[in-house]
């Protein structure tokens, strides 16, 4: 009887310790933000205005982050220039060869960028994976630009590298989450861009493993930041489903005209989350600050342009029209300033300012 006694007991105290231990345990996280909490974030964040940023001395996002290449003095004046006419936001790419040449290095770089993008009153917008341009790349030594060519020493991330060796993918889980866990309550990070432009240079679905896969880290981390993926293709219809249907909020890039940029806008409303525009204005597309920057405010959607100063990445050139003499182009397709930092049309800084200096 004692035995039968004691074994009910101790069974007793093995239940009330397992329902301790459930009730101790951390409610699980949800996936995605509800419509609530985007709203919250947008109600904090207000109307986001910038521009996608390299520092005119960087060729690409491993010169920009390699410790030995980190060029904080570039970076405070060009941000100094894009505070001055009242931009707020910078979407800066990042890359994983960087972190993993370095990883303490690497993020004590973004520390540092992040501290001078704050003294300037400009959050961040961190892209991790593109599928865009070169497809090949290395640590060390960043080859110089070709002259006239838009782009010539741009990487993508993590390209075809993926598919020559899948193991790969754990050394990006680890990458990811260290970032991710480092900075997810850091108040100077406006959103995680989890994959710049999926399925381009050919890739189509094959960039879908990939992009399940981010937003899955991203949801085991969970950072009190958004997390979404922009949309930039209407042909790539399953990973445009996947990005709409599992960000927190939405993105997306646009190069067109205002009427086709409106329509792009009205179509993505119908999700009810605030609205990024990650990239946009192309001169000679008719994507200019003229008709695309007022639209966007009024339809209260971000408005982050591609580049702020020419320099090596040399986007003031046209993606398929090179000039191979690195003459001046007849129109600037990108940028605002010069490397001087005078404006390259005074008309369109003023704009800008117009247009920031009522919030």
């Amino acid at each position: 009887m004692k035995k039968q006694i004691y074994l009910f007991l101790m069974a007793s105290i093995m239940v009330f310790i397992a329902c301790q231990n459930n009730k101790n345990k951390a409610e699980p996280v949800s996936k995605i933000w509800t419509t609530e909490q985007a709203k919250t974030w947008q109600d904090e964040h207000g109307w986001l205005r910038g521009c996608n940023f390299t520092p005119s001395t960087a060729i690409n996002q491993l010169e920009m982050w390699q410790v030995e290449t980190f060029d904080s003095e570039t970076i405070d004046r060009e941000l100094g220039w894009a505070e001055d006419i009242g931009m707020n936001c910078m979407r800066v790419y990042l890359h994983h060869v960087a972190w993993e040449v370095n990883r303490e290095g690497f993020k004590n770089c973004m520390k540092k960028y992040l501290k001078i993008a704050g003294s300037h009153g400009i959050k961040t917008i961190f892209v991790f994976f593109d599928d865009c341009w070169k497809n090949t790349y290395h640590a060390g030594k960043q080859p110089d630009p070709k002259p006239g060519i838009h782009n010539s020493g741009w990487v993508r991330d993590p390209g075809e590298l993926l598919y020559a060796d899948p193991t790969l993918v754990k050394t990006l889980e680890a990458y990811v989450k260290d970032v991710l866990t480092t900075f997810k309550d850091d108040k100077r990070i406006a959103i995680w861009d989890l994959y710049n432009e999926p399925g381009n240079s050919g890739y189509g679905d094959r960039s879908l493993p990939l992009l399940k896969k981010v937003f899955q880290w991203g949801w085991e981390v969970r950072p009190s930041q958004p997390m979404s993926s922009g949309v930039w293709n209407m042909a790539l219809s399953n990973l445009n489903k996947f990005q709409v249907e599992n960000s927190d909020i939405i993105t997306y890039h646009n190069y067109e005209n205002p009427e086709k940029h409106q329509a792009a806008i009205d179509t993505l409303k119908k999700y009810n989350r605030p609205m990024v525009c990650t990239e946009y204005m192309a001169r000679r597309n008719n994507s200019l600050f003229w008709n695309i920057m007022p639209m966007l405010k009024e339809n209260d959607v971000g408005a982050i342009n591609w580049g702020l100063v020419a320099g090596k990445t040399n986007t003031k050139y046209a993606w398929d029209e090179p000039i191979p003499d690195g003459s001046e182009p007849p129109i600037w397709f990108h940028e605002i300033f010069r490397p001087n930092g005078t404006p390259y049309i005074q008309e369109e800084v003023d704009l800008i300012r117009s247009l920031t200096s009522r919030e």
